[in-house]
């Protein structure tokens, strides 16, 4: 790919909530770049991007899934995403590699909760947006409101470039306040075609309005503009286009759009916008990271004359086989070529390259910066790793994972499911970092922890299904974290003669609580004339090996400031062992005696219901000892969000149909933990 194609590509994710149709968007965009040739519906089980049976079945999004599709000269690469809270890794780590991203909003629904949650998330990797409000023909449809809400909830300034434009109540189209015109897409050729039209006398008032406030908003962020504005002369669409384009590069400004993804309007003016105003990957910042051999921060150009830098950010299996999803950043990468795994320090060879659509693969024989391709045949390479060149090594920023909230008790149904269940649950883990497989020796069974009952439902079909492993499955577990209340000094001696060799180890150590959320933090005040530096590491590893279990319940540690305060060293006795034995024991004594308490999961739950039955519902949040957070009315729906422990949550679903009629909806993401009510 030369520098003048890589102008040319865009990487955006399609992120939104659950069920703000954001897979129909998807759908909508491949049909009209001309990458299907049939409209996929969700609701049909019919979605191209949906392929795996257990979306098909349930009509939502789990796996985020990549394909490349020709738009006015550019080549996009769309990775969509999951809405549903129990996925949101796959947000997250398709978020870590694209450069821009389309928010889509329910126009009825406005911000919901996995809508913020995914727009910090595009916020914390410094990802420009653009904000797609669909579903604008549906009754109740608030495209203002929304924007307000957006304007409230998000440090970006939402910039609508276009408004809705209704007749005798029916959405019809859009008002582009940037060129000035109406767009009319035509029903009958499912909207393939469209026309231009002047605004109509009886709408030119509110989109003058409208076109004034959207300049006004760009002035306060562009000095230019501010300059020409403030004279009273006259804005060029040009000048208008090159300001939102670098106001949304800088994550100042997020240009709106609306539309109506299943009535097939308004998809195509989203396309031209993700090709006017999300960057390139030669416009996304540099790659920056550490060079594992002197330590020191290094950027890399992106550049396919640089040398490669790439990050897999998902492992699947296929047909059996490993493939691994990577992200290139600079450099080149072909079949056959041998990478260097910084994160490992091992080399691997690249078997095959391939191009992914959905589930259907195409073989390439290479790639360079700024594509997103499959590799296979990368066998030690997880999640978050980086591949790069061996002469030029850097280690990139890994993605972040979620602790898993829920656990279920698994076993084989048969001796002969044993080995099968084992090979599958390595598969399943390799492939998800939020699905924890442990096995509990008390017990004998398998325990796998996940994001949700969702998450572990699907894992479970899974088995099922693509491994042919019959299990039986317990109970949703909820997953405790057990902390401290309150402040001790610990002090432990380890003098033992082991074999032919004496081993000694003398620590004291400081506990105190930290505040919630503040995880294991490990203070080093050890003298070196006291304790020699050689050991301080192996002392800081035994205690973080500690905080996986602790005493009340076997329950991992959190919120705990460590301090090492002070020991002892005697010359030829004292050993690592030594002090690894004391630093694990003083820290799990120390535990004992600064009155450990268990914390539970709280939830943040987000209700739609109608206003009839508001009452019944707050009521039922305080019999499950929730803690109602706002109340807020969409005309006949009223909005309620809650905190709520997760032992409370088991089932909700069904008490909330039968309190309401079935008419309500609900969703929750993980707040935090705290202690049990």
């Amino acid at each position: 790919m030369t520098a003048a194609k890589l102008s040319k590509v865009r990487n955006i994710g399609i992120i939104a909530h659950i069920d703000a149709g954001k897979t129909t968007v998807t759908e909508r965009i491949l049909f009209y770049t001309g990458k299907t040739h049939k409209i996929g519906e969700v609701h049909d089980g019919e979605a191209v991007m949906d392929w795996m049976p257990q979306e098909q079945e349930r009509g939502i999004t789990i796996t985020s899934t990549v394909t490349t599709c020709p738009w006015k000269n550019h080549e996009l690469h769309l990775i969509d995403t999951p809405g549903h809270v129990d996925f949101t890794i796959e947000v997250e780590r398709s978020l870590r590699v694209l450069d821009g991203a389309v928010v889509v909003f329910c126009a009825v629904g406005g911000v919901e909760p996995q809508s913020e949650t995914v727009w910090h998330q595009a916020d914390r990797y410094g990802v420009p947006k653009i904000a797609f409000i669909n579903k604008m023909d549906r009754a109740g449809a608030d495209y203002f409101g929304t924007i307000e809400t957006m304007k409230k909830r998000f440090p970006s300034i939402p910039v609508p470039i276009q408004i809705p434009l209704y007749e005798d109540d029916v959405f019809r189209g859009i008002i582009d306040l940037i060129r000035q015109k109406c767009i009319i897409w035509d029903d009958e050729a499912f909207g393939t075609t469209f026309r231009y039209l002047d605004i109509r006398p009886e709408q030119r008032e509110e989109s003058d309005k409208y076109r004034e406030e959207m300049i006004e908003r760009l002035a306060e962020v562009n000095d230019d503009l501010a300059e020409k504005y403030l004279e009273g002369n006259d804005i060029s669409e040009t000048e208008i286009m090159k300001a939102l384009r670098e106001a949304t590069l800088s994550l100042k400004v997020v240009p709106v759009l609306c539309g109506s993804a299943l009535r097939n309007k308004g998809v195509q003016s989203l396309l031209d916008a993700i090709v006017d105003f999300l960057p390139s990957p030669e416009e996304a910042p540099a790659v920056s990271g550490i060079n594992p051999l002197g330590g020191k921060v290094e950027k890399r150009e992106n550049s396919p004359r640089a040398p490669l830098s790439a990050l897999a950010f998902k492992v699947m299996s296929d047909e059996g086989r490993r493939i691994t999803y990577i992200r290139l950043y600079s450099g080149r990468l072909s079949a056959g070529d041998e990478v260097y795994n910084a994160t490992r320090g091992k080399k691997e060879r690249v078997a095959r390259l391939m191009k992914m659509h959905a589930n259907k693969r195409e073989r390439v024989d290479s790639a360079v910066a700024g594509d997103i391709v499959v590799a296979a045949g990368l066998k030690e390479t997880s999640t978050g790793d980086t591949l790069c060149d061996e002469k030029h090594p850097i280690l990139l920023e890994a993605i972040d994972f979620y602790e898993p909230v829920i656990s279920r008790a698994i076993e084989p149904k048969t001796s002969d499911d044993q080995p099968k269940l084992t090979l599958a649950l390595e598969k399943l883990s390799a492939e998800d970092p939020t699905l924890s497989v442990k096995y509990d020796e008390e017990t004998g069974q398998t325990v796998i922890s996940g994001m949700g009952e969702l998450h572990l439902e699907i894992v479970v079909d899974r088995l099922v299904r693509e491994f042919n492993t019959n299990v039986n499955v317990g109970k949703p577990r909820v997953m405790y974290r057990e902390t401290i209340e309150k402040e001790v000094e610990i002090e432990e001696i380890f003098d033992k003669k082991l074999g032919d060799k004496k081993h000694f180890g003398h620590v004291v150590i400081r506990l105190k609580p930290a505040p919630r959320g503040g995880g294991i933090i490990i203070e080093n005040k050890l003298d070196p004339e006291t304790v020699p530096p050689q050991y301080h590491d192996i002392i800081e590893e035994s205690i973080r090996n500690a905080t996986m279990s602790g005493p009340l319940s076997g329950y991992p540690v959190v919120d705990v400031v460590i301090s090492l305060v002070g020991g002892s060293y005697r010359e030829g006795e004292s050993s690592e062992l030594g002090y690894q034995v004391a630093a694990s024991t003083a820290f799990q004594n120390g535990l004992m005696q600064a009155t450990p308490l268990l914390l539970e999961p709280i939830m943040m739950v987000n209700i739609l219901t109608p206003t009839d039955f508001m009452g019944d519902v707050i009521g039922s949040i305080n019999s499950k000892e929730g803690e109602v957070v706002d109340v807020s009315q969409k005309g006949p729906i009223a909005e309620i969000r809650a905190k709520v422990p997760l032992k409370h949550l088991f089932g909700y679903s069904t008490d909330l149909r039968s309190l309401t009629q079935g008419r309500a909806t609900f969703s929750m993401q993980f707040l935090r933990y705290d202690k049990q009510s």
